[in-house]
């Protein structure tokens, strides 16, 4: 458990955590709410990358005809293991980075 605590008063692997737990608006309330830990503002912003790209990319597969619902259901696959390997990382205290997403929360950290 981290000794660290968040503006929020939650340990910073638990307000990470919580970044992930409730996919995409998670990300939108720590992002609000936190002021001091770049910890919890970095998992805040890789939630928002992640699962937006990932809403994005299941609507887009809705447009697409017979390929559409595979596609969706391995968005699906995709995104639960994302969930479950940025909890785990999270609540671990690791600042663990998606690619991507990791290197785009990453840059949008240094210009807060």
């Amino acid at each position: 458990m981290s000794p660290f605590r968040s503006s929020t008063g939650l340990p910073e692997n638990l307000a990470g955590a919580c970044c992930y737990l409730i996919p995409f608006v998670g990300g939108v309330v720590f992002l609000a709410l936190e002021k001091r830990s770049r910890f919890v503002l970095f998992h805040a912003l890789q939630s928002l990358f992640a699962f937006g790209a990932l809403t994005i990319g299941h609507v887009v597969a809705g447009f697409i005809p017979l390929l559409g619902p595979f596609l969706a259901a391995l968005l699906s696959l995709a995104g639960l293991a994302v969930w479950l390997l940025m909890l785990y990382h999270s609540l671990s205290g690791m600042w663990y980075k998606l690619p991507w997403v990791g290197e785009l929360a990453e840059r949008q950290l240094r210009q807060l």
